[in-house]
């Protein structure tokens, strides 16, 4: 498996895989809508390929915290794999990596509403509870879906409030689920 940053020519790729992996265009349209979003920027695009072929992708667009504009942070949005390599490690490989470069650019909090058995084996955990508001309110029985990760040691300590997504992601609809 090879995973680089995307360029504007993947970007038919990315729309497939996001289409494949969610079994619908909503996915391929926000990550559209947040790839030529201002507001978003800087962004990282990451691309997985295998034996050749773009199987995964995961998009990390700018956030900001209302009570710590100082404090660079990132909002994981989505992660998609195509479904007949799903389960292979590759989505892992696709967060570690842009954990990673998120991280030497500086990024010191990445937040993420996803799965609440999948996101922790990745070191997120639950950010209502330290303090940190999603951009809309995520229904009660999803709380724990909501969760951050620390790429700078002891920033949470320090850091709180609601998460201010760019302008693509800043729809209830998204925060729903």
């Amino acid at each position: 498996m090879y995973i680089r940053e995307a360029n504007v020519s993947d970007l038919n790729d990315i729309l497939l895989i996001e289409r494949a992996a969610f079994n619908s265009n909503d996915e391929a349209e926000l990550v559209q809508n947040i790839l030529a979003d201002p507001s978003a920027k800087p962004l990282l695009s990451l691309v997985a390929f295998l034996d050749g072929h773009p199987v995964g992708h995961i998009l990390f667009s700018r956030a900001q915290l209302s009570n710590n504009p100082q404090v660079k942070v990132s909002i994981l949005a989505p992660l998609a794999v195509i479904p007949n390599c799903q389960k292979q490690g590759i989505g892992g490989a696709l967060i570690k990596r842009g954990l990673l470069l998120s991280e030497k650019a500086g990024v010191r909090l990445v937040f993420v509403a996803g799965h609440p058995d999948y996101y922790p084996q990745y070191w997120f955990t639950p950010a209502g509870k330290l303090g940190f508001e999603p951009p809309y309110p995520i229904p009660e029985i999803n709380a724990d879906a909501w969760m951050v990760q620390e790429l700078s040691s002891n920033i949470i300590k320090f850091a709180s409030g609601k998460v201010l997504c760019c302008d693509a992601l800043n729809k209830p609809e998204y925060w729903r689920e």
